[in-house]
């Protein structure tokens, strides 16, 4: 700051540290790339699981119907033991 209460223009900085500073937004912006690929590939990998989890439950929640049934109604709640 001067005497007179004007503060000084910052000099530019070199032209090392301004590569440096453009070397810097693209190694974050690389990261944040790789970052994203991964948690769209983990996601991409759990669908076929997610798939195989909803067929069984459905499987064993239809087996459960089927046993209800062949009761003739004797166990009125499928879900009470």
């Amino acid at each position: 700051m001067y005497l007179d209460g004007r503060f000084r223009m910052p000099r530019r900085p070199s032209w090392p540290m301004r590569i440096a500073g453009i070397a810097v937004v693209v190694a974050v912006l690389a990261g944040a790339l790789v970052v994203a690929a991964l948690a769209l590939w983990l996601v991409a990998a759990l669908i076929p699981v997610v798939v195989v989890a909803g067929v069984v439950a459905w499987a064993a929640i239809t087996w459960q119907r089927w046993r209800a049934a062949r009761t003739d109604g004797r166990r009125q709640d499928l879900f009470r033991p």
